[in-house]
C-alpha cells in the first residue's frame, strides 16, 4: 500500500504544474480529429460549421488519474478566406483542475488551385485550481504538499500555420506562447511556490493514399516538444473502407501503443474511439489503459466521393 501511495504522489508531482520543466499539455490519441485544440490555423478548414467533442480517461482504474474533455467549434467566413473558432478544455488530474477557453482566428492564402496556407492566432485564459493539502500522505503536514491555488486565472495567446492540399496536410503551432508563472501559492512554511506554464511546440502531418478497391490509407504523425522534457512522437496508421469504416494502430514514443476505430455514420457525423496501453511509465502495472471517444458533427456535407481530402477524416 505504501508503494502504491508513493507512486500516486510521484504522478502528482510529475503532472502538477507547480513543478516546472515537465510536459503539461494533455495528450490525445485522436489528435487528427482534435486539430483546433493544438493549432488555431485549423479554424474553418473543414469548409463547414464543425463541432467536435472529445473525452479522454487516462490510466483507467488508477485512482485520480487524468480525465480530459475538449469542445471545439469552428467555421469559415467571408468566402472561406477567414476562419473563426472556439476551443473549450477541462483537464482533471487528481486534486488539480485546469479549465481553458480560447478563441481562434485563421486567414487562408490560396497558393494554387489545390493548396492553401493558413495562419492562425488564438487568445484566451486558463483557470487553475489545486488543493495539494487534501492529499492523504504517509507523512502528514509535509510542507511540500500544503500549497493551494484557487481560481488562478492566466491569460495567454497562441500562433499556428496550417498547409493543406487535397491529399496532404501539415501544421506547426505554439498554442500558448506566454510562459505564465504560478507564483502566489504559499507553502505551509511561508515560502512561495513557483512554477511556470511551459511553452509547447507541435508539428502535425498526414496524408491520404488510395489503395484501390474502396480502401484508403491515412498515415499521420504528431510531434510535441517542450523545454527540458523528452520529445514525444505519435505515429498513427489508419485504414478506411468505403470512406465509412476506420481502423488502425498508434505508437507514442516512451509512453504507449494502441488501437483506433471510427465510423462515418453520415457525411456529417463521425464517431471515433481509441484505446492506449501504457508501457513507458511507472503506472502501467496499476491501470487498465486509456480510453478516448471523439464525436464530430459538420453542419453541412464536408466531403463527397472521389474528391475526399486528407483533412476530411
Amino acid at each position: 500500500m505504501r508503494k502504491f501511495l508513493n507512486i500516486k504522489i510521484l504522478i502528482y508531482i510529475q503532472m502538477f504544474a507547480l513543478v516546472a520543466f515537465a510536459q503539461q499539455a494533455p495528450m490525445y490519441t485522436n489528435y487528427m480529429h482534435n486539430t483546433l485544440g493544438i493549432n488555431p490555423a485549423y479554424a474553418g478548414s473543414r469548409n463547414a460549421l464543425s463541432l467536435t467533442a472529445l473525452h479522454r480517461s487516462q490510466w483507467v482504474h488508477f485512482a485520480d488519474a487524468p480525465k480530459t474533455q475538449n469542445l471545439n467549434i469552428h467555421a469559415p467566413i467571408t468566402q472561406k478566406h477567414i476562419g473563426i473558432g472556439l476551443s473549450l478544455m477541462n483537464d482533471q488530474v487528481g486534486v488539480v483542475n485546469t479549465s481553458a477557453a480560447f478563441v481562434s482566428f485563421a486567414y487562408k492564402l490560396q497558393i494554387n488551385e489545390q493548396s492553401k496556407l493558413a495562419f492562425g492566432l488564438s487568445g484566451g485564459v486558463n483557470l487553475i485550481q489545486a488543493n495539494l493539502a487534501s492529499l492523504a500522505l504517509d507523512q502528514q503536514n509535509d510542507p511540500a504538499f500544503q500549497a493551494n491555488i484557487k481560481n488562478k486565472t492566466l491569460g495567454n495567446f497562441g500562433f499556428g500555420m496550417y498547409y493543406t492540399q487535397r491529399l496532404f496536410y501539415l501544421g506547426l503551432s505554439v498554442p500558448q506562447l506566454i510562459q505564465n508563472s504560478y507564483n502566489g501559492a504559499v507553502l505551509a512554511n511561508g515560502t512561495a511556490a513557483y512554477g511556470v506554464e511551459r511553452r509547447h511546440y507541435f508539428f502535425i502531418a498526414g496524408g491520404l493514399i488510395d489503395l484501390g478497391h474502396n480502401w484508403v490509407f491515412k498515415p499521420s504523425t504528431m510531434v510535441k516538444m517542450t523545454e527540458a522534457a523528452p520529445v514525444q512522437l505519435d505515429v498513427t496508421a489508419l485504414f478506411m473502407l468505403n470512406q465509412q469504416f476506420n481502423f488502425g494502430a498508434m505508437y507514442r514514443t516512451g509512453d504507449a501503443f494502441g488501437a483506433l476505430l471510427g465510423l462515418q455514420i453520415k457525411p456529417q457525423i463521425y464517431l471515433g474511439y481509441a484505446y492506449d496501453w501504457s508501457f513507458g511509465n511507472r503506472t502501467f502495472t496499476y491501470n487498465s489503459g486509456s480510453h478516448e471517444v471523439v464525436l464530430r458533427y459538420d453542419f453541412q456535407k464536408a466531403h463527397s466521393g472521389l474528391r475526399a481530402k486528407a483533412t476530411d477524416f
